[in-house]
């Protein structure tokens, strides 16, 4: 489109109209817009209107017209009349000089209270669908909505969502605590479902498998904040991972040596937060390179407790003592 503001009315030259390459359009219209004053009751919008019906007649019967309409806007003091043709009738119009613009155009800069006299030419198309294209439109959306995988779930509420997340881990912590007492284990890993791959969430499981057991609940909850742990946590774009070593095993193991040797078996997989009893990564999904989160965890318990084992922390898995059933091969995620 142009604007042009008028003396009383700008060179054929200017008024070329410029349009994305993809929008198709047959109709090119031109508009006379001005602003009028308030004053006097709108007086100077009742002249202007005066001026247009002296000049309609003259407008309604150029070669092509589809449409003219005028517009008013008592907010902003608009005063517009915009004719709409077709694109071929419209270059011949233009050619003419837009007659009879430079006469109306001229009249209202001869009103008082007229100011900001402008044209503007654009392509101007009615776009309203038919019955037949509407019903068309409406069984397409219906068919791409069916279409939409089923499994797809809404949000679910954090606050529901961090309770599953904790009655999880606390229950975790209560198996973890069981199987190290039997099979004599001061570090253990294992897998969570609820975070699915939030590493947040992972976090406050790992807390809730850590948390001091209350022996008047009915239902234990933690009790395994004295064995070393790596909890996985597997979503749809990453695999969580928490590290946690207790005070007094932090001189056997660095927490954060231990989670670098496990995030680092993949590309992209980094260390998100430090400290000396608690770390957290992750290993971002890469389908190009065959990195599936829950393909990958099992593989990644593994890798753990292999560097436990060379640092004499964790069994051999070629023992012979029953006890041993809670390595990485047998109970590598409860």
């Amino acid at each position: 489109s142009s604007v042009d503001q008028l003396s009383p009315c700008a060179p054929a030259a200017l008024l070329v109209v410029n349009v994305m390459p993809f929008v198709d359009f047959s109709h090119i219209a031109r508009e006379w817009r001005c602003k009028f004053s308030a004053d006097s009751d709108n007086a100077s919008l009742m002249a202007a209107q005066a001026k247009l019906e002296e000049i309609l007649a003259d407008v309604s019967s150029i070669e092509g017209v589809v449409s003219v309409q005028r517009v008013v806007c008592g907010g902003c003091l608009d005063f517009k009349v915009v004719t709409k043709l077709t694109k071929k009738e419209f270059e011949a119009w233009e050619k003419a000089g837009f007659a009879p613009e430079a006469d109306f155009l001229g009249a209202l800069k001869a009103i008082a209270g007229i100011s900001n006299i402008e044209t503007q030419t654009y392509t101007l198309e009615e776009v309203k669908m038919n019955k037949k294209d509407i019903k068309k439109a409406q069984e397409k959306k219906e068919k791409e909505q069916a279409e939409k995988p089923k499994d797809e779930k809404p949000p679910e509420d954090p606050a529901k969502k961090l309770k599953k997340v904790i009655k999880e881990g606390g229950k975790r912590g209560v198996e973890i605590e069981g199987a190290a007492d039997m099979g004599g284990l001061q570090f253990f890993c294992t897998s969570v479902d609820e975070p699915e791959g939030d590493v947040t969430l992972l976090v406050e499981s790992v807390k809730a498998m850590n948390a001091k057991s209350d022996p008047s609940e009915e239902e234990r909850k933690g009790g395994s904040g004295h064995i070393g742990k790596m909890v996985f946590s597997a979503g749809l774009s990453q695999l969580a991972i928490v590290a946690y070593v207790p005070e007094d095993k932090q001189a056997e193991l660095v927490c954060s040596e231990w989670l670098q040797k496990v995030v680092g078996l993949h590309p992209g997989g980094e260390i998100l937060s430090t400290a000396k009893d608690m770390c957290s990564g992750c290993i971002p999904a890469n389908a190009d390179k065959g990195v599936f989160p829950l393909k990958i965890r099992e593989p990644m318990i593994i890798e753990a407790n292999n560097f436990l084992r060379k640092l004499g922390l964790f069994p051999e898995d070629d023992s012979d003592d029953d006890e041993m059933v809670f390595g990485d091969d047998d109970f590598p995620s409860m």
